[in-house]
């Protein structure tokens, strides 16, 4: 197995603290892999086989726990030994009906330490929110960065380093397409398998819709559209203009519907004048470039906003929170803040051309504060400041 440090040094953080510790991100992204990844932590450290009890509920062999119920009696009959510690690891729990009554229970009355897998956000919506409020973390998981997408290729010094980031903007980075890039007529029918599972499990099953052909062609417009502003009027208007009736709630709708899942997400314009969230015409992203590729195909695809899909979700990997900025008519790709730091982004292709090197400038220079601000390109600049704007080469920011 590959490792996923980013992730794994965050569960091996939170090992034996009282908190549950759940893991969220889209359907194989390697939330799986992770578990037993830190399985293996476990085993390493001393923990016996028979004091961790995995369940995933989506092998045939657990077919049978349906309810909470079900699930407690399970566990309680594999914890033989009174008072001793047990690690309980549940893979997609939420297919368990009020799966987080039998979690509280052994959190209240066993010496248990808790981590489980979901791959919708109503996991932490549901009364786990409640029954759990402040004894639970989330640690959320994306698909391969860049960085980690070399180390899954067994990539070295020397290999050329552009031709894989080519791979990477056309075929994404789910674990498993790694594993088929010797294969590339797989890779299609693969993504296309797992684009079919999220939607059809996650979304249209879990919210009972009635209309999977429009959510689909909501999401086919997000997928054509990353990075640029959008709203549900817009949506439904470009909808209903193509023969598909509908109305902004309904796209509300599909759309929050969509981020549960966590296929796309959602970032919100930040007024930088008034400090204040903008509460109209967001920008959204895919999870997944892979993904997004296999709804839209590549001809006409703006290299420009796939650039800007991987860099934000590069941000949110380094555990940035990601808006976009608003200053004026003026407007920064992103604003990315976490405790007391804050950076902002601008994503260009390439600033060679003066016009489009003044313009992505001039939005960082209206900027009065002194944090501080950077222009990503594909160019490999021969100044890499611009009064005291930094100029980075995206492949090279997402390998440091």
């Amino acid at each position: 197995m590959k490792k996923r440090d980013l992730y794994l040094t965050q569960l091996v953080h939170f090992k034996d603290k009282p908190l549950i510790k759940v893991v969220t991100g889209v359907r194989r992204c390697g939330k799986s892999t992770l578990l037993s990844l830190f399985e293996e932590h476990l085993r390493s450290s001393g923990v016996h086989d028979d004091h961790i009890i995995r369940i995933n509920f989506e092998a045939f062999e657990f077919d049978q726990i349906t309810r909470y119920a079900h699930l407690y009696n399970y566990i309680k009959n594999k914890m033989t030994i009174a008072n001793e510690k047990y690690y309980i690891i549940l893979d997609e729990v939420q297919q368990v009906e009020s799966w987080e009554k039998a979690i509280n229970s052994f959190l209240v009355d066993s010496n248990v330490d808790i981590y489980i897998t979901g791959s919708n956000a109503y996991l932490l919506s549901s009364e786990l929110s409640t029954l759990l409020s402040g004894r639970y973390v989330e640690i959320k998981m994306l698909p391969l960065s860049f960085k980690e997408y070399l180390d899954f290729t067994d990539f070295e010094k020397g290999d050329n380093v552009d031709a894989m980031f080519k791979d990477y903007l056309e075929f994404g980075g789910l674990p498993t397409v790694v594993e088929l890039k010797d294969y590339p007529d797989t890779i299609a029918p693969f993504l296309s398998g797992i684009y079919n599972t999220v939607i059809m499990k996650d979304v249209v099953q879990r919210n009972q819709v009635r209309d999977a052909a429009l959510l689909e062609s909501v999401l086919k417009f997000i997928a054509a559209n990353i990075g640029n502003i959008v709203s549900t009027k817009k949506i439904s208007d470009y909808l209903t203009s193509s023969g598909r009736k509908t109305t902004s709630d309904t796209i509300d709708n599909y759309l929050k519907m969509l981020e549960n899942a966590f296929i796309i997400y959602r970032a919100n314009r930040y007024d930088l004048k008034g400090k204040l969230f903008l509460k109209t015409l967001e920008k959204y992203y895919m999870v997944d470039i892979g993904l997004r590729n296999q709804l839209t195909g590549l001809r006409n695809t703006d290299y420009g906003q796939v650039l800007e899909n991987i860099i934000y979700l590069e941000l949110l990997r380094r555990g940035y929170a990601v808006a976009i900025g608003k200053i004026g008519s003026l407007e920064v790709d992103f604003v990315a803040t976490k405790a007391d730091l804050k950076i902002y982004y601008q994503v260009s292709a390439s600033i060679l051309d003066e016009a489009t090197r003044n313009r992505e400038l001039r939005s960082l220079q209206s900027i009065t504060d002194h944090y501080p601000k950077i222009i990503l390109t594909m160019d490999n600049p021969l100044y890499s400041d611009f009064d005291g704007i930094k100029i980075i080469n995206i492949v090279e920011f997402l390998l440091e």
